[in-house]
């Protein structure tokens, strides 16, 4: 029997001959290929995700945060040059305090009480030609280690430019009982053997006049230490030895709820 012979592509209306097409998915594409052939129809379409844009509040938030701190360095450069200006003008100098004198008159321990009496004269100096402080009333404490043995005041006073004050006062503890707790070992220690070491505390609040310029009131603490003064053993009064004796001035700041 003789095979069929069947053409391999059918005759166009032009007399030219078509492409064979493709039998149960193979064989060769038809040519030119349509669009079902160029693009995978199974595959979703390509979408361009769009730009992401800045947030507006951010950008309005960095700029201020960096206005705020070129504005506060700005106050901190004009602040230093003010001071540097004002050092250059008026070379101020810290006051200065020294213990002239300090007498103890009486001194009776016992477990729970101590009545004390001591005479302290101090000497204050301004040493600045163009500045004059004013000190509201300045308290004063005396320790013996860390026990409270009398307490007292000076009267504030105006001090005048390189000007000295001397400042006297009595400073005593009256049959005053130890709060709960104090430890007063080392204090029975030094009761023993009539040797008594001291330091002494002053606490105020000064302003300062600059020409015309009157500063805010600043508070300082004075501390005056390495004092020893011997109990007298009668009604004669002993003196303490002072010479040499520096007392250091601090400011007093406070931050928040801290002193500094």
């Amino acid at each position: 029997m003789t095979d069929k012979v069947y053409p391999s592509a059918k005759p166009t209306a032009d007399g030219g001959t078509a492409a064979p097409a493709a039998v149960n998915g193979g064989g060769t594409p038809a040519f030119p290929p349509n669009k079902a052939q160029l693009y995978n129809t199974t595959r979703p379409a390509y979408r361009p995700r769009p730009p992401v844009r800045r947030s507006h509040r951010r950008g309005c938030c960095c700029s201020c945060c960096l206005w705020t701190t070129l504005v506060i360095l700005l106050l901190l450069l004009l602040a230093a040059i003010a001071g540097a200006v004002l050092y250059v003008l008026y070379r101020p100098y810290r006051p200065s305090f020294s213990v002239a004198s300090l007498q103890l008159s009486k001194f009776n321990l016992t477990d729970t009480a101590l009545t004390s009496s001591f005479n302290v004269t101090l000497i204050a100096r301004n040493r600045n030609s163009k500045i004059t402080f004013f000190y509201d009333q300045i308290s004063v404490k005396i320790l013996s280690g860390d026990v409270d043995i009398g307490d007292g005041s000076f009267p504030g006073f105006t001090h005048g430019r390189k000007n000295v004050t001397s400042l006297r006062t009595v400073i005593s503890s009256s049959n005053s009982p130890f709060p709960d707790g104090t430890d007063i070992s080392a204090l029975k220690s030094s009761f023993r053997s009539r040797n008594l070491p001291l330091q002494i505390q002053l606490e105020t609040k000064v302003k300062a006049q600059i020409g015309k310029i009157k500063t805010k009131k600043l508070k300082i603490r004075v501390t005056c230490d390495g004092i020893k003064v011997s109990i007298p053993t009668g009604k004669t009064a002993t003196t303490a030895t002072t010479s040499n004796l520096k007392c250091k001035v601090d400011p007093r700041i406070k931050i928040i709820n801290w002193t500094v």
